[in-house]
């Protein structure tokens, strides 16, 4: 059996006995492909999975791994996801809803020479592709493109690896702001001015990696042929974490409607500004 970090999108639930933390999306990245072979290239798969979790968005679940997506399909027909108390025994028994694969163009290693022969150190540098899977519908998104800086001079071929894919940390928390956006539940009007929300109080806090000074757009949410359809209607600033799973914000734009339709009981979520 080979292991496997999976992913399911869940989204905040207002269920009694589950916290903040339970309702984050489940991540999975299964095991990087390569071009190559290169007893290296796990050092890529680790780096993602340290941007997912470092982002406090989401759950990483180490579970029983594979590399085609149409075997999670099956894993989800299995019982452990039918038997609620089998599932709590094994504990991670989570379907995988999306799954997060690449490939390994390049795993570039070198050793630089003193003059007379001997090794003075190494560099690395690396390039891979990633796109995120749906399972559910068997679609999955446009590969995206990675390529690293050259690695400073370093001691070990580990190293040099190590830190070639840590120049891609920016990029990469980029990759996630876009490919996985966090949308969080309007809970609570808690000031008003002139018939407009001025203070609100949202579903999110530290544990979706969210700060003060973050800006979210504010959507109404239609059903269209089946399908959500998202419209802005507003735009808050988060002033204040609540703990960690709220935080209070001011409105920037459309109090007037963001009041009408919390009041209507209309559904309307909040999403992060890149």
């Amino acid at each position: 059996m080979r292991y496997l970090f999976i992913l399911v999108f869940c989204f905040v639930n207002s269920l009694i006995g589950y916290s903040q933390t339970d309702s984050l999306p489940v991540i999975g990245v299964s095991k990087f492909t390569s071009e190559t072979e290169s007893k290296f290239s796990g050092s890529v798969t680790k780096k993602v999975i340290e941007i997912l979790t470092q982002s406090q968005r989401f759950q990483v679940v180490d579970r029983v791994s594979y590399d085609k997506v149409k075997e999670e399909l099956e894993l989800q027909k299995s019982e452990a996801f039918i038997d609620t108390k089998k599932r709590a025994e094994q504990g991670v028994a989570l379907a995988a809803q999306f799954l997060v694969t690449g490939n390994i163009i390049k795993m570039n290693v070198y050793a630089m020479k003193n003059p007379d022969g001997s090794v003075n150190g190494y560099k690395a540098s690396v390039s891979f592709q990633m796109q995120v899977n749906d399972v559910a519908k068997g679609s999955s998104t446009k590969a995206e493109s990675f390529q690293s800086s050259v690695s400073p001079l370093m001691l070990s071929p580990e190293s040099a690896v190590n830190e070639a894919v840590k120049s891609l940390d920016e990029k990469l928390r980029d990759w996630v702001i876009n490919n996985f956006p966090v949308t969080v539940k309007v809970l609570k009007i808690l000031t008003t001015k002139k018939d407009e929300a001025s203070i609100i109080l949202i579903a999110g806090g530290k544990t979706y990696g969210l700060k003060e000074g973050d800006k979210l757009t504010i959507q109404k949410i239609e059903m269209l042929e089946g399908n959500p359809y998202p419209t802005e209607i507003g735009q808050i600033k988060i002033i204040k974490l609540a703990g960690e799973n709220f935080a209070e914000c001011s409105v920037s734009k459309g109090g007037s409607e963001i009041l009408a339709r919390f009041n209507a009981a209309e559904k309307i979520t909040c999403t992060l500004i890149k």
